[in-house]
């Protein structure tokens, strides 16, 4: 059975250019030099122009960087191919002040600030966590930084780690709401079979749908220094193409590996509707675990496209946390959306009526002012 590639060719540059926030996974073997376990000068300067020319278009990047234990592990001296847990978090620590000093400084350089963010699978398996790194993701984009992300392998365990940054930079996307995921590797997107291995193998554009016949094609990683693999980029595509962000497996060994890659060899991985739609269609389809009744002037604001504020809100009702998905009612009983709860049912009940400079007084902290905001909502027709 054939597999289902897109036959007619998209207009990639539409759609590299329509995307607004872009999440960028650079493989070990890119940043750092087999032979030597030092950085690549010349190819790290120009990713980091790529990126500044994103930046430019008006765009948010997010960086997912491997590399900190391939410097690490050279810093340290240690020359197994295969190193135990300890070692490899060893090196971790080692090489990730390296990896962090060379980003700052060729971004301050440029007058860009970026950022650190050590990541484990706890992270996004706990709830709190999760809401937490969302929150702080979002605001350092906000603010013009742009955030490098990397696994916390310092202190990851088997149990809580992914072991690879194709499906981390995945759920970086996801939990950022990213239209475009990009992962930068030693190949040139999905073949038939191993291109290494067959010279029959066919390079395959783009993928529409990913079916049992596009994961045979997968491989395990090819290099002795890497986690990942074909297989890991798959089920990236599986997590990205399901909340609306397209996703790019291209070759990122030549300079400037962004610039002009609509116009590269690559893999494109098409998702079938937009990051917001399926967002929107997700919160439909959830459980609502409480309600919130609105006054009629609530409902007026919500309409014209404004987040749901606490004066506009006469009622709570139910045991709902910060995250879940909750009813929004009117006065006559009418259901008129669904969205994530900002506060949790407790402190919901506390602000009931209140306006937003009240907030903060009556709970004892600061916090955003939105019961739930326009973008964690979706109105049912």
């Amino acid at each position: 059975m054939e597999p289902d590639i897109i036959k007619t060719e998209p207009n990639r540059e539409e759609i590299f250019n329509q995307a607004e926030s872009i999440v960028i996974k650079v493989g070990s073997s890119l940043i750092v030099e087999d032979e030597f376990g030092a950085i690549r000068k010349e190819w790290f300067a120009s990713f980091i122009e790529d990126v500044i020319d994103l930046r430019k278009q008006g765009k948010t990047v997010i960086i997912v960087s491997s590399g900190a234990i391939n410097l690490g592990r050279k810093i340290l001296n240690l020359k197994d191919n295969e190193l135990t847990l300890e070692q490899e978090q060893a090196a971790a620590s080692v090489g990730q002040i390296e990896l962090s000093k060379e980003y700052q400084e060729h971004f301050k350089f440029k007058g860009l600030i970026c950022s650190q963010i050590l990541i484990t699978l706890d992270d996004f398996t706990n709830r709190r966590r999760y809401l937490n790194c969302k929150s702080t993701l979002k605001t350092l984009l906000k603010l013009g930084v742009i955030p490098i992300v990397n696994e916390n392998d310092t202190v990851a365990t088997d149990e809580i780690r992914y072991g690879d940054n194709d499906r981390l930079a995945a759920q970086v996307a996801s939990i950022c709401d990213s239209d475009l995921l990009i992962l930068l590797s030693d190949i040139d997107g999905l073949y038939s079979e191993s291109p290494k291995k067959s010279k029959n193998a066919v390079h395959i554009p783009f993928i529409n749908e990913i079916t049992g016949e596009i994961e045979v094609m997968a491989e395990g990683p090819e290099n002795n220094f890497s986690h990942g693999g074909m297989k890991t980029k798959i089920e990236a595509a599986k997590v990205t193409t399901s909340i609306g962000c397209n996703l790019i497996i291209a070759n990122g060994q030549k300079r400037n590996p962004i610039n002009n890659i609509y116009k590269s060899k690559a893999t494109w991985f098409l998702a079938s509707q937009s990051v917001k739609a399926a967002r929107k269609k997700w919160i439909l389809n959830m459980k609502s675990l409480g309600e919130i009744i609105i006054d009629f002037r609530a409902e007026k604001a919500l309409k014209s496209g404004n987040s749901l504020l606490p004066v506009g809100a006469t009622k709570c009702i139910g045991q709902f946390s910060r995250g879940d998905v909750v009813t929004i009612k009117g006065q006559d009983g009418q259901i008129i959306a669904k969205g994530l709860a900002s506060f949790n049912h407790t402190e919901t009940e506390k602000i009931l009526g209140l306006k937003s400079d009240d907030i903060a007084r009556v709970l004892g902290y600061n916090r955003k002012p939105e019961l739930m905001h326009r973008d964690n909502m979706a109105f049912f027709n």
